[in-house]
């Protein structure tokens, strides 16, 4: 579990919560779309193909400018 989230806030993640169930953990956060590419592969990994994930739109949130400095940048090249 402490793997997973570490993974998660590594790609900017907000975890919201931590849910304990009968034999699962859920865990409930904001993750830029930007950086869910590649989760899949990288979760199946740490988690050894245990764990899996279910995402759905939340809202809109401005890119913080380092990101948007790099994107435009990258866009321009």
């Amino acid at each position: 579990l402490g793997d997973i989230i570490s993974d998660l806030n590594a790609r900017r993640a907000r975890v919201e919560a931590v849910e304990l169930r009968v034999w699962t953990h859920i865990i409930r956060c904001f993750l830029p779309l930007a950086e869910s590419f590649g989760y899949t592969t990288d979760l199946r990994s740490i988690s050894q193909g245990r764990a899996t994930y279910s995402m759905e739109f939340h809202h809109y949130q401005e890119v913080p400018k380092e990101q948007a400095g790099q994107i435009i940048a990258k866009m321009r090249s």
